[in-house]
């Protein structure tokens, strides 16, 4: 697929219409307070995996509703720490995969903690195993609708708890510095990344790569592609519910948070990118609020953006943050 949305010197420009809800900040406050009214009951089990170079733990947590979410906790072999951490999330219908899978970080001598994603896990790679307990109202077949008639009910409104939680796990541990914590991830891991760096004031740097889940009104017209078109076939057959269901959307948009992010950033975008178009992550990136950041562009790349060579930028690039 050629160029297909904005000139580069366009999407340094482009600022999104999304429309921020007045009561975004208590949607959210509200949103974490209850959660952290459940004892966040963070285990870590040492399991064994035949591998010399890492540790591996396996987690457990309450995420939103007090839920069990899982976790991998990988580290150095023999780390006596504390070291800087690396929280993970996973892209679309991921999960938390295997142990032996996705050691780089914790090969740079960090603490990794990878955060499997609730009802998801069953798309590709080694899978994941966190249920989403939780009923919605009829939505298209995916995620992107679950509970759409409110911000109350959307899927989304129970991955970014579990997410921060996730946080707040992986620092409980005696091997991690809570201090020198790190964000990051692809797709619908980069979009969680962004929510996360808005709602957690105290990260050291972010790295969202080809976010999903940003600037949800040019998404979901944009581009036809899962999992945004899930939106428009939603509304294909809900005929006249465009309006309510952008309204939801705008609780969960990585453009608001961005504008709350106060830790230094590392994006990434792909220009050949349908599945998360490059004027969506720039929309994003031009909001995110702290001035130390950048964004790494791929030009002939779709929705794969950086690949192995994004990857080392971040490991680059995280060395002067943790």
């Amino acid at each position: 697929m050629a160029l297909f949305d904005l000139s580069v010197e366009e999407l340094h420009e482009y600022r999104s219409e999304s429309a921020e809800p007045q009561d975004f900040d208590a949607f959210w406050s509200k949103t974490l307070q209850e959660a952290r009214e459940h004892d966040l009951d963070a285990r870590f089990e040492r399991v064994e995996t035949g591998l010399a170079t890492v540790d591996v733990h396996d987690v457990t947590f309450a995420g939103y509703g007090g839920h069990p979410v899982k976790g991998w906790l990988k580290v150095p072999a023999g780390a006596e720490g504390p070291l800087p951490l690396v929280v993970e999330f996973i892209g679309y219908g991921g999960g938390r995969g295997l142990p032996h899978e996705n050691l780089l970080w914790a090969s740079t001598g960090r603490a990794h903690f990878v955060m499997d994603t609730r009802g998801q896990g069953s798309a590709w790679g080694g899978g994941g195993g966190t249920a989403d307990p939780v009923g919605g109202a009829p939505s298209y077949p995916g995620f992107m609708t679950r509970g759409i008639d409110a911000p109350e009910h959307y899927y989304y409104r129970r991955v970014y708890t579990d997410a921060v939680r996730a946080v707040e796990a992986a620092r409980s541990h005696p091997l991690t510095d809570a201090s020198r914590t790190v964000a990051l991830g692809s797709s619908q891991g980069g979009g969680i990344t962004i929510a996360v760096g808005g709602l957690v004031p105290d990260l050291v740097a972010v790295a969202p790569d080809v976010p999903f889940l940003c600037d949800f009104p040019r998404a979901a017209t944009l581009t036809d592609r899962h999992p945004y078109r899930e939106i428009g076939l939603f509304l294909k057959t809900h005929r006249g519910r465009s309006q309510d269901a952008l309204r939801t959307l705008s609780y969960f948009d990585g453009v608001h948070f961005a504008a709350r992010g106060t830790a230094p950033a590392l994006f990434s975008a792909a220009l050949e990118d349908q599945t998360c178009p490059p004027s969506t992550v720039f929309a994003a990136f031009n909001a995110w609020a702290q001035e130390d950041k950048a964004i790494e562009v791929y030009d002939f790349n779709d929705h794969e953006g950086g690949g192995p060579y994004q990857e080392a930028a971040k490991v680059r690039w995280l060395r002067s943050y943790a």
